[in-house]
């Protein structure tokens, strides 16, 4: 199998030999936003394999694809706990502000808690275009980064006992609803999260079993590609034009490498 420590290591552009600390984990997120897209294009091309640990480490490391939160995540989860990280993983639902409601998917967004001298944290590296960046603590702080503003508040909820609250740079005027979370169940095996992918895959509600979707963070933004369109955000100002479907193979591998 494929050394996660070694090749995640190199796919972010993580020096080798330097030991992670808490503090090096903000320099962790920038790198693996950047670097390793999320993607759904093994969804829409029917190219779905069980989760396991080796398929992981094969697909993102060895063939260098992104994927969605419950792959990005349990890599991520791994490659933490291997540097000596107290970890686990745990799952949350989405909230759908176009359509006022929680996602009918239920409850198959896949994030990671992490316990650092006595507090814990949400860690979150598949959230598309909505990530903090930066361990979010569980005591309500706001974090802030390129991206936005991030903070976790206690909520009980029907599918769970935390909230994300974000508020991104150049999108959002209010804080707003990014998911609900549950730490009361706490997860260490990534074959767990089968169900999670056999959800997104089959499910009618399912935003990622219909169109392809790519995007990543940049040094001044982030860019997309959907089937028909190419988004680029530059220091607040968007860029949206229109594709083929020849450009979108060209785009998928100048921007991507994919």
């Amino acid at each position: 199998m494929i050394n996660i420590n070694i090749f995640f290591r190199k796919r972010i552009d993580f020096p080798l030999d330097e030991k992670i600390t808490f503090e090096h984990l903000d320099k962790v997120l920038k790198g693996m936003a950047a670097t390793i897209p999320f993607e759904n294009l093994n969804i829409v091309e029917g190219r779905t394999k069980d989760l396991t640990e080796e398929h992981l480490a094969t697909k993102i490391l060895g063939l260098s694809e992104g994927g969605l939160c419950y792959e990005l995540n349990p890599l991520l989860f791994l490659f933490l706990k291997e540097n000596g990280f107290k970890v686990w993983m745990v799952r949350g639902i989405v909230y759908d502000h176009s359509g006022q409601r929680w996602s009918g998917t239920g409850m198959t967004h896949v994030a990671i808690l992490l316990s650092h001298e006595g507090k814990e944290y949400l860690v979150d590296g598949g959230f598309g275009g909505n990530l903090a960046l930066k361990p979010v603590p569980l005591s309500g702080e706001t974090v802030s980064s390129v991206t936005g503003e991030f903070r976790v508040e206690r909520a009980e909820t029907e599918f769970g006992d935390f909230l994300l609250y974000m508020k991104l740079k150049h999108k959002d005027q209010e804080w707003k609803v990014g998911y609900a979370f549950n730490t009361r169940e706490r997860l260490l095996e990534v074959r767990a999260l089968n169900e999670v992918q056999k959800v997104i895959a089959e499910h009618p509600a399912s935003a990622f079993n219909k169109k392809p979707l790519v995007t990543r963070l940049t040094d001044r933004g982030n860019v997309t590609l959907t089937e028909g369109t190419f988004t680029e955000w530059n220091d607040g100002k968007v860029q949206k034009k229109e594709i083929t479907e020849e450009q979108f193979k060209e785009l998928a591998k100048d921007y991507f490498d994919l």
